[in-house]
């Protein structure tokens, strides 16, 4: 049996000091028992959609098929290898579903291999182990794993189950090692094979710390190349072409909470398709410091973390799904928080244009099954709101139709990134931890985006990678809190810089980790820093910022400009961000790019405007939109003319004017909708949805529907606005297809849908 809910509920319990007391996460029962539907009790399939072979959107589950857990997504990414892995696979295959498995790679119920019943060893003493003895685990005897050659070997058999099952792709979860481990004599055995020398006690040196975490780095790359390695030979067998993805959490959330993960290197693997970008409101409520306030920046910070995320893919030939989450994983929410916090971490991946695939939902039964306080003071629980339930549905049909051919931003200046390395994730634990919020990276990050500038976090990894730094022109890097893994990063920056880039460096070379055996001070022998070797590479000295740190040195068509600083203090200062910004808006100007700040962030995908308004940011009027436009956050899908991006608002729009239609057109459904045949003024879709939740359907049409049926029933509740243009239809959902049958008074030719 697989629990389902990976890392998330033990790694915020760990990270805010084990004070959180989490009952077994909801997928986690789901899985102890089958769905109680028998086979004949199951409706007939939903028709395929053609299109879902794009996979644009997906959704994971541990269960096999409810009517609770029936979003219609293209994918359903099944959880878990146990043995009812086929069953449970053919239960959604057998619904008209593209099928995925997804399992646990640092974690699972994997007590086989822990105690022996795989292959006759006990291999407890992998289990990852912090310097007290005490095994690090998930719940029980479901401990992280220190990943040994053989824990890989069991989990190819346990990942065949599924191949043999049929599934499309393989999905290999969360690849995480905790800072604070590396104790057990599994991870000391490795350290002699990996080091040639005897194991040192990481929190002793920063030298140990760091050795241990690239470690850690490696072993999880190892195991994943392993499985990787098997379903490319099961591939060569069969003739099939089963992709592998890792749903991992982003860099910035993983160095936070202290995990070391293999990150930007899965790209490199052999048989890497891509990632899942496993952003959402636990991870994106985590606090951080600007102007020296710390709190929850749900918005802000899951911006930077998807942004992460799609640097990863970038220039790789990878692809990247952007995970929403309408709940999380602590259930001491309320409803109206879940709600709220999802708008914003959804808002936030919107505005990377690049990504249009999505995983609308972690285990769908938890969150239309679920219970939750219905506010903050109540201390009932209550099943989800009817109206978030149909908020959702229209937003989840609605990232089926992401991919658009263009896009357009108002905001701040852009071409503007911070340069992030996956070492940041290496200098977490003592002996000498970096920043324990991150103010290293949110103070050069939260400056710009907080004046409406779309800031990129950009992998340091992937920058000799072609192409990869083109579109941006101004960069900030420090090595406050992370180093360079190699030389060829500081070529390829060198390069950008003299083709015209202009190089941001905040650091005062303080980092007790400058220091450690690397490459850049040929393991120790010499006392250069990671800085000094990247001016090297430029052709700069020192010297040359002693008389004014700010002025920029003229590198070939680029610059450089040097802050004798710990980013830090950019964080943690009330005014310090003030000064950073003129320091970039000088940089950005030497660029040849227009400064601008603005309180917002609003971008035109297609027919869609998405928009936020931003709170601890410059004083100007809030920015107001006039036409004609429904919110999809709007369970009603009321018409609007003004829009206002005022601090904190969050906006999924579709633009009325940009859809018109001389013949009537389905707009947004909360439910699954697919056009049939149509004649002598009716049109016909099938509809399906989430079982016992309110469905609405939007069409525009020009005239007023002569009737409306519902699989031969009359429907009575609709309203039309002939001001508008607009028929509003309602109806329960059911998780079975139906055939919604609208006739209108003269003929409407055309497709039903766009």
């Amino acid at each position: 049996m697989v629990q389902g809910s990976g890392v998330r509920s033990a790694s915020r319990a760990a990270y805010w000091g084990g004070r959180m007391n989490f009952p077994l996460h909801f997928s986690a029962l789901c899985i102890l028992g089958f769905s109680g539907l028998a086979a004949q009790d199951l409706p007939p399939p939903f028709p395929r959609d053609p299109a879902q072979t794009l996979e644009r959107t997906c959704f994971q589950t541990s269960r096999p098929w409810t009517p609770q857990g029936n979003l219609r997504s293209d994918v359903a990414l099944v959880y878990g290898i146990d043995k009812t892995l086929p069953a449970r696979v053919e239960s959604w295959q057998s619904r008209g579903y593209r099928v995925h498995l997804m399992t646990g790679v640092a974690w699972g119920e994997y007590q086989d291999y822990l105690y022996g019943r795989y292959d006759g060893v006990n291999h407890e003493d992998n289990a990852q182990t912090d310097r007290n003895g005490h095994k690090i685990g998930h719940g029980g005897d479901v401990y992280y794993m220190s990943p040994a050659e053989n824990y890989g070997e069991y989990l190819c058999v346990g990942v065949q189950r599924g191949l043999d099952a049929g599934v499309e792709a393989v999905h290999l979860e969360e690849p995480e090692f905790w800072a604070r481990a590396g104790y057990s004599e599994g991870f000391k055995r490795e350290w002699q094979a990996f080091y040639h020398e005897p194991w040192q006690a990481p929190h002793t040196s920063v030298d140990a710390q760091w050795r241990a975490s690239k470690l850690k780095y490696f072993l999880y790359r190892r195991a994943l190349q392993q499985v990787f390695d098997h379903i490319q030979a099961f591939n060569k067998r069969t003739g099939k072409s089963v992709r592998c993805y890792v749903p991992t959490h982003s860099l910035i959330n993983y160095a936070h909470w202290c995990i070391v993960s293999p990150q930007s290197s899965l790209a490199k693997l052999a048989g890497c398709d891509g990632y899942i970008a496993q952003v959402w409101t636990g991870t994106a409520r985590t606090p951080n410091h600007f102007r020296g306030n710390l709190k929850q920046r749900t918005f802000e910070t899951a911006f930077l973390e998807y942004g992460a995320m799609q640097n990863l893919v970038r220039a790789t030939g990878r692809s990247v799904w952007y995970l929403n989450d309408p709940i999380e994983d602590n259930p001491r929410y309320d409803w109206n928080d879940y709600r709220s916090n999802w708008e914003s971490t959804l808002v936030a991946s919107l505005l990377q244009p690049d990504v249009w695939q999505y995983e609308v939902a972690p285990w769908p039964e938890r969150i239309f099954g679920g219970r939750y306080p219905a506010n903050a003071k109540a201390g009932d629980r209550h099943p989800m709101p009817p109206e978030y339930a149909t908020e959702l549905q229209v937003v989840i049909n609605a990232l089926n139709d992401m991919k658009q051919p263009s896009h357009s931003w108002d905001c701040g200046t852009r071409g503007i990134g911070v340069l992030v390395s996956d070492s940041l994730m290496f200098q977490r634990e003592q002996p000498t931890p970096s920043h324990p919020n991150m103010a290293q990276f949110y103070g050069l990050a939260l400056p710009l985006l907080k004046r409406g500038i779309p800031v990129t976090p950009v992998q340091l990894e992937n920058t000799p990678l072609a192409g990869f730094l083109d579109p941006q022109q101004v960069l900030l890097l420090s090595y406050q809190g992370q180093k360079p893994l190699s030389a060829d990063v500081h070529t390829a920056l060198a390069a950008w810089v003299k083709q015209g880039g202009v190089l941001i460096v905040a650091d005062d070379d303080s980092d007790p980790y400058n220091q450690v055996r690397e490459w850049w001070n040929e393991q120790g022998k010499t006392t250069r820093i990671p800085r000094q070797h990247l001016f090297d590479a430029l052709g700069l000295a020192d010297a040359a910022f002693s008389s004014n740190p700010q002025a920029a040195a003229k590198v070939g068509k680029g610059s450089v400009i040097w802050l004798h600083e710990n980013p830090v203090q950019f964080a943690l200062g009330s005014d310090a961000d003030a000064r950073l910004a003129l320091v970039v808006r000088q940089a950005a100007e030497a660029a040849g790019l227009k400064w601008s700040e603005t309180n917002h962030l609003l971008l035109s995908r297609g027919p869609y405007r998405i928009g936020a308004g931003l709170d601890e940011s410059i004083a100007a009027p809030p920015t107001t939109l006039q036409g004609r436009y429904v919110n999809l956050f709007d369970p009603q899908l009321v018409p609007q003319h003004t829009i206002t991006l005022g601090p904190e608002s969050r906006f999924f729009l579709l633009d009325l004017d940009a859809v018109k239609s001389p013949t009537p057109r389905l707009l947004a459904a909360a439910c699954k909708t697919l056009p049939l045949d149509s004649a002598d003024g009716q049109l016909r879709w099938t509809v399906e949805g989430v079982g016992a939740t309110p469905a609405i359907v939007l069409i525009a049409a020009a005239t007023a529907p002569r009737s409306i049926q519902l699989d031969g029933q009359a429907i009575t509740d609709f309203t039309y606005s002939a001001g508008e243009g607009l028929l509003h239809i309602r109806f329960p959902n059911e998780a079975r297809p139906r055939v919604l049958a609208v006739e209108f008074a003269a003929p409407a030719a055309g497709p039903a849908n766009p």
